[in-house]
């Protein structure tokens, strides 16, 4: 009893209650006590104290004295001290007293600097110690309202109040570079998170979940927080947890650590223990976590020491020793850890002392992979520059789709490619080229080669006419500017400055990349009836022009690359600055000035390939397989899908989508080992072409038909399921099935996840083909974040354990399908995720087939129409061209977006659609458009 006891008052406050004895004499060598053969990490293991409760000893900056919480034998409650110690000499503590024995206290950190200390004590409540909880209702811990926060000098003077709001407030700890504090306060109605400076100024709330958040610690640069959170689940859970909080209570059995940026962003969860995980701290390295945790033991009585990695991957037992081993924290070097047990205790006794113990990095612990480990080697495989970010064409994914093909056969799976091997083939454009033939001419000069580049959706053929100046190209109602208002523009060779101008008007990231957009550029034009469009970087001076501004330097020419399907109807090229040069004081001033475009392009394709293999359900198998999805191609050195286009370098796409394929990998491996549970054939495909327009999901959907895709039952898509944070997984086209909402509930129950179930099954991924086809579908996605599309998307921001726990989700709704449930297909009236979603003005409620018609052919071609939308209403139809919108003719996605656009809700329009050959002219009413979440 005394030992389950001690198990869990080890939860309360900072993380544990203990007693120390009052050792003042003097200081003598400090026994050796032998690690146990189990326990590799540590070395020069030794006892600093000796009978009653010791715990909570947290280095000093310098390294050189602890300060911990104790309780000598008749004392009711812990009092602070600080001991100086030399751990390399082996010499023993001399143990002082802070805290002035009045009241309860705990959690005494230094500051920087070591001559102030702060922890948190309830004697201004009254010198007695708080009366102890009340166990009848179980394992609980009180909550003191009396608790504030102090700080003082180092030897227990000159104490100062820091916090004085209503109620509990304790559990402080120190950031190394400027002594802010983080604590633990009910000030806001629950047990929050917050920070403040170290003079107790400037309070921010950090987190903001219902439950428990306690026990944080900076690491080394204090750019990231740990704690230990509770998160009890609507129902029973949350109003026991609130029922104990209004008593001043709070029942801290189930504990799971949580990982923060400094400022409470990014929160995610790095343990799914099912137990209490508590008194987290970061290794100096920042990599790595040392915690306590009662996991392992049936009973929950055992707490031993634990690490793991910041994403979850690599838990590893420390320590093995019976009974309680916890509150670990690492010297300031990382040579030397300090943590509390109950080890070498006298038979018959239950003290707990204080250990410190060489730390041993290079040791070999044989941590036994599991899920996280294996999500985090393939991510690190596939997301490794080496891999020159998966970009069609490249090498790196030809080795990353060979890469998931051996997975495959490793797995035992059954190829379901081509010819009965793993790989589906379908052509790509991976190359463009200017054929023979292609020139620039302004007035009488004929530029060099290397003056100007063509852009990949520029059209070919040859526009001759007078170049005439249209500044920036921009024309936005919104913003008041239409840089063609008085020019007449039909039948010439508009030249408009590359980028936009150096005013508050554009000052945004999206409007700078809205309307600098080349593409738009060229439509604009193309509207206004211009025979070809020429971008250079002339940048304008800003108004008023400061005396000392220069035009900045030339931004380089961008690369000829493939670009999605339909062109921009004219020829586009960028030429340089030095070409126009000689021309610009006679643009600028509308005199007459002849040229001449001339673009041929030749075009290389080369054999792309989805990855997909089958896994056979067992006996009683019914009808219909469920597909299992994720691509595995990323933006290959950058280009115009990427975030920051001018970065020339691999965008090694650790979340987007790495994660998806190697939660694949580890649903195939769950899936292949309750084999026998499956009463569907479950298929498995790595999608190749998705960042270029879903081109290996549209091949794969196209090539089976609409009549073998009706034998489809699902397809479970995982497209950036890597950064699962503490807002939850999303789960979209969650209303594509009625049914979906009961399978979805129990599998993320069983994964204890928070799912976010939501919306119909069209969006830019690859799910979006099959729920075209007539299929019901679901896509896990943790989250869009300011690295996508980015070199900065790596594994070293991949939260592995949060990755499996949705492997998990995936692999319980795929078991669930077994019959009980038969999915009803709904085509759900629903703002689209991307194209019309794009235009925050009209919507059409179109959804593009992004793979594109065959090369020349013009138009959008329509994967499908949205219920109940305005393409629908008008009588558009799956399969449909369209090829004019109102006066605007379309050759692709971006045409229309750009129509939608410039467009508004209500406006009734005359659009042209090709159905079988033959234009079907129908009347279509815009309807409004919503932001994208």
């Amino acid at each position: 009893m005394k030992r389950a006891l001690l198990s869990v008052l080890a939860l309360t406050s900072c993380a544990t209650p203990t007693l120390p004895p009052a050792d003042t004499g003097a200081t003598s060598t400090s026994p050796q006590v032998p690690a146990l053969p189990e326990e590799v990490r540590l070395a020069d293991l030794r006892q600093m104290t000796f009978g009653g409760e010791n715990a909570e000893a947290y280095w000093s900056f310098d390294g050189k004295q602890l300060s911990l919480q104790a309780r000598h034998e008749g004392m009711g409650c812990d009092r602070i001290y600080r001991m100086t110690v030399d751990p390399v000499s082996g010499a023993a503590a001399k143990v002082d007293p802070v805290s002035s024995g009045k009241g309860a206290t705990t959690c005494a950190h230094f500051l920087p600097g070591d001559q102030e200390v702060i922890y948190a004590s309830t004697h201004l409540g009254g010198p007695e110690c708080p009366p102890k909880p009340d166990h009848s209702m179980g394992y609980v811990w009180a909550l003191y309202d009396s608790y504030d926060i102090f700080k003082s000098n180092a030897d227990g003077t000159g104490v100062q109040r820091l916090t004085d709001a209503p109620g509990y407030d304790a559990e402080g700890t120190v950031c190394a570079k400027d002594g802010s504090i983080l604590f633990t306060s009910v000030r806001d109605g629950d047990l929050e998170l917050y920070r403040m400076d170290r003079d107790g100024k400037n309070v921010k709330r950090l987190t903001h979940s219902p439950g428990y958040d306690g026990g944080a610690f900076f690491n080394a640069d204090c750019s990231q927080i740990v704690w230990r959170a509770s998160r009890p689940q609507p129902g029973k859970a949350l109003d026991d947890y609130q029922g104990l909080l209004k008593r001043g209570l709070v029942r801290p059995t189930k504990l799971e650590l949580y990982v923060a940026n400094a400022d409470g962003s990014e929160a995610r969860q790095i343990t799914w223990l099912n137990g209490a995980a508590f008194a987290p701290f970061f290794h100096p390295n920042g990599r790595r976590i040392l915690f306590s945790s009662n996991h392992g033991d049936p009973k929950g009585r055992e707490f031993d020491i634990w690490a793991v990695d910041v994403d979850g991957s690599n838990l590893e037992r420390i320590t093995h020793a019976p009974g309680f081993d916890g509150f670990p924290m690492f010297s300031p070097d990382g040579k030397w850890l300090a943590f509390s047990s109950n080890r070498a205790t006298a038979q018959g006794k239950n003290d707990t002392n204080l250990f410190i113990a060489r730390w041993v990095e290079d040791a070999k612990p044989g941590v036994a992979e599991g899920a996280p480990e294996r999500i985090r080697e393939d991510v690190t495989f596939l997301a490794d520059p080496g891999r020159e970010g998966r970009g069609i064409g490249t090498e790196g994914l030809e080795a990353s789709g060979a890469f998931v093909e051996a997975r495959f056969m490793e797995l035992g799976l059954k190829p379901a490619g081509d010819a009965g091997a793993y790989r589906q083939a379908f052509p790509v454009t991976t190359a463009v080229r200017p054929a023979a033939g292609t020139q620039v001419r302004l007035g009488k000069t004929v530029l060099a080669g290397d003056a100007f580049t063509v852009l990949g959706f520029s059209s070919q053929g040859q526009a001759q006419g007078q170049l005439v100046f249209a500044n920036y190209g921009i024309s936005e109602p919104s913003l008041e500017v239409d840089d063609y208002a008085k020019l007449k523009v039909k039948g010439k060779v508009v030249v408009v400055r590359r980028f936009v101008p150096d005013s508050a008007e554009f000052g945004d990231t999206d409007k700078q990349r809205r309307f600098g957009d080349l593409r738009y550029k060229a439509w604009q034009a193309a509207q206004r009836g211009a025979k070809a469009l020429i971008v250079v970087d002339w940048p304008q001076a800003p108004t008023p022009a400061p005396k000392e501004w220069q035009m900045p330097p030339e931004a380089t020419l961008p690369s000829l690359s493939p670009e999605g399907p339909g062109d921009a109807g004219i020829p586009v090229v960028v030429v340089k600055r030095a070409a126009m040069e000689p021309l610009m004081p006679t643009l600028v001033a509308g005199k007459r000035v002849e040229a001449q475009v001339v673009v041929k392009l030749e075009t290389e394709q080369r054999p792309a390939f989805n990855v997909a293999a089958v896994l056979e359900a067992g006996e009683g198998k019914l009808p219909g397989t469920v597909v299992v999805g994720a691509h595995y191609d990323h933006l290959g050195f950058g280009g115009r899908s990427s975030l920051t286009p001018d970065r020339h370098e691999p965008h090694v796409g650790a979340d987007d989508n790495a994660s998806g394929v190697a939660a694949l990998l580890e649903i195939a491996r769950a899936l292949k080992e309750r084999q026998g549970e499956l009463k569907r054939d479950v298929l498995f495909v790595a999608f190749s072409g998705e960042e270029t327009g879903l081109l290996g999901s549209t091949h794969f959907t196209r090539q089976r038909g609409d009549a073998a895709m009706k034998q489809v039952t699902a397809m479970l898509n995982l497209d950036m399921v890597g950064r699962l944070r503490a807002s939850g997984l999303s789960v979209l086209g969650a209303e594509s099935a009625g049914e979906w909402g009961p399978l979805l509930a129990r599998a993320c129950g069983e994964a204890r996840v928070t799912c976010n179930p939501s919306g119909d099954g069209y969006g830019p991924s690859d799910h979006s083909p099959f729920y075209a086809a007539g299929v019901p579908v679901l896509h896990f996605f943790t989250g869009t974040h300011s690295d996508y599309h980015k070199p900065s998307d790596t594994v070293a921001r991949l939260n592995a354990v949060g990755t499996a726990q949705v492997a998990r989700v995936v692999s319980a709704v795929t078991l669930g399908l077994d019959g009980a449930t038969t999915l009803t297909y709904r085509n759900v009236p629903s703002p689209a995720p991307r194209g019309d979603m794009r235009s925050f003005n009209a919507s059409l409620g179109t959804v593009p087939d992004y793979a594109g018609l065959p090369a020349g052919q013009k138009g959008m071609l329509l994967a499908g129409v949205r219920a109940g939308g305005a393409a629908d209403k008008a009588g558009m139809l799956r399969g449909d061209i369209l090829v004019r919108l109102g006066k605007h003719a379309i050759g692709g996605v971006e045409d229309l977006m750009f129509v939608l656009n410039a467009s508004k809700p209500g406006e009734t329009v005359q659009a042209t659609v090709l159905r079988d050959g033959k234009e079907v002219p129908l009347e279509v009413t815009f309807q409004e458009s919503k932001r994208p979440r």
